[in-house]
């Protein structure tokens, strides 16, 4: 019965260090995946944690650049969209997401929201045209 006992331990660790073993960026890909269906967009977009940060403060820099030149309408249209996504997409947290900061699931959420809604290029970056563009529909 020890000698189980003592194996069952040690497989418990083993299985414990492979989980722990993963990178931020290895469980914000992980996350990332999760997010995808329930966001929409590309499945291959897997951002990082710093790419997802990036992301988002491209939006709100293009936002409080529209509010600035007078187009506060349009900035208030994209921000409702972009949070009506974000509020769905974030129902219950994923499982994968689990590992993750409070700050660093949102941030990631609203990521993924933003490619969701088509706003991003080819690279994943933020398109602001792309994101006119698809208001507009």
């Amino acid at each position: 019965m020890r000698h189980a006992t003592t194996l069952l331990a040690a497989c418990l660790l083993a299985v414990g260090a492979v989980g722990c073993s993963k990178s931020a960026d290895e469980k914000a890909k992980d996350c990332a995946t999760a997010l995808t269906e329930r966001t929409g967009g590309d499945p291959a977009d897997t951002p990082t944690i710093s790419e997802a940060k990036e992301r988002v403060h491209a939006f709100d820099t293009a936002l409080a650049d529209m509010v600035r030149s007078g187009y506060e309408g349009v900035a208030k249209d994209a921000y409702d969209t972009a949070e009506k996504k974000t509020t769905e997409g974030g129902k219950g947290r994923p499982e994968a997401c689990a590992p993750l900061s409070e700050d660093d699931y949102t941030v990631l959420l609203m990521a993924k929201s933003i490619d969701g809604l088509g706003w991003t290029d080819e690279a994943g970056r933020f398109d602001k045209l792309k994101m006119v563009e698809g208001l507009g529909d």
